[in-house]
């Protein structure tokens, strides 16, 4: 149980039985009142991000998360599937509702960390992926640079191998190695020239 001014960033409360994410808090006091919690919550079901206060005599739930690792498969339309680490036959497919837009990042056989809420039955539910800040990923399409254009720089627009498209510099082309900022999905910098 969290009292009202131990619900800060990073922590994982329970909210009408769902598990949220503080990921802004502020205590304050206004003259003569009593103290306030002021937060922003992020839903780790549906990704929603509210506003709650909190009053000096609430409390919250600690929300139960761990991390589990899952292997990627492949997608089909909207499923995506994954098995668990080390079991090859425990194959299960999740919708993009859970994924979001993390299937831009990912390659078939990576290993992808998700967090898991166990809520008060003792029954898991994967709740989100955590991805790394920045991923590695190799261009497969690219518009060749004119010459002549890169004088006043210059974007194009390029493919990776996931199909994801990005905005780079005029002088990425086939077969760099570029990484992708997974928050913003941007161009971050060449890794690998080809």
């Amino acid at each position: 149980m969290l009292n009202y001014n131990e619900i800060k960033e990073r922590k994982y409360i329970i909210m009408n039985g769902e598990p949220f994410e503080v990921i802004e808090s502020n205590v304050s006091r206004q003259q003569q009142r009593k103290p306030v919690n002021k937060t922003k919550l992020k839903s780790l079901v549906s990704g929603n991000v509210i506003e709650h206060t909190f009053q000096s005599s609430d409390t919250a739930d600690e929300a139960d998360i761990s991390k589990k690792n899952l292997v990627y498969i492949y997608s089909r339309g909207d499923e995506h599937w994954f098995h668990s680490e080390g079991d090859k036959s425990d194959r299960f497919p999740l919708h993009s509702d859970v994924i979001g837009n993390a299937k831009d990042y990912i390659l078939e056989g990576a290993t992808v960390e998700f967090s898991v809420f166990t809520d008060d039955n003792d029954e898991e539910h994967l709740v989100g992926i955590n991805l790394p800040i920045k991923v590695e990923l190799e261009v497969i399409e690219a518009p060749p640079a004119i010459k002549g254009n890169t004088a006043t720089g210059g974007d194009k627009l390029v493919t990776v191998q996931t199909g994801l498209k990005v905005t780079t510099p005029l002088f990425i082309n086939v077969g760099d190695t570029i990484s992708i900022n997974t928050d913003t999905g941007t161009y971050s910098e060449r890794v690998n020239k080809a």
